[in-house]
């Protein structure tokens, strides 16, 4: 289980908690909003009404202690940076923030963003994506029960083939494809020949049971 924080609960930050929060996940919600609050509540680990840009409120909800934080205040654009700015001061090792341009991206970044997020711009090119070239991957969110994931090479699979791990047949799980991060390079259906790297990351799919039972690995 990781422990997440979700600072802004409109309907990107309450959709995230709450997806988070039934995959197994802590998660600590927070907003300015009372409502806000008390309608997500019930739907995660802990709900509180707090100011994110006050510092001295963050350190006492232990949020320095998170996995990660994903700021996902919206139209407030002072908020949005003074959060990223005091969760870097604080010493939050992963910070994703929601940005709602490119300049503001560019000051989240600058002021302590690990990672940025453009929800409608990321949302409207995987459309584009789907309608202009669709593949079986767009149907895959809507098989009942399976999933594809993203992991980083379980240390005892590291310097093993993948002929040698057997993922297949020991997980009933598939590796779609290895991420190389050195030299940088994708392959896609790799070889039972194929040696893992510390580095690598893995391509999954297959069950979410199964794909669980790796996650813990």
């Amino acid at each position: 289980m990781k422990q997440f924080v979700i600072i802004g609960l409109g309907n990107f930050g309450y959709y995230l908690a709450t997806y988070l929060y039934d995959k197994g996940q802590e998660i600590l919600a927070i907003d300015k909003d009372p409502d806000r609050v008390q309608k997500i509540k019930d739907q995660v680990s802990q709900a509180v009404v707090a100011d994110a840009t006050d510092r001295k409120a963050l350190e006492i909800l232990g949020v320095k202690d998170m996995d990660a934080a994903v700021v996902c205040i919206g139209s407030d654009l002072s908020d949005s940076i003074l959060t990223t700015l005091t969760l870097k001061d604080i010493g939050v090792k992963m910070i994703l923030a929601k940005a709602l341009s490119e300049n503001h991206g560019r000051i989240l970044l600058k002021v302590g963003a690990s990672d940025i997020l453009f929800p409608e711009k990321d949302l409207a090119i995987s459309l584009a994506e789907r309608l202009n070239n669709p593949n079986i991957l767009d149907y895959l969110p809507f098989l009942e029960g399976y999933s594809i994931i993203q992991l980083a090479t379980p240390d005892e699979f590291i310097g093993k083939s993948l002929s040698e791990i057997d993922i297949i047949n020991r997980f009933g799980v598939m590796v779609v494809a290895v991420k190389e991060i050195i030299p940088e390079r994708l392959n896609m259906i790799p070889t039972g020949k194929f040696i893992l790297k510390d580095s690598d990351i893995l391509i999954l799919l297959g069950p979410i049971e199964s794909l669980d039972k790796l996650r813990d690995k």
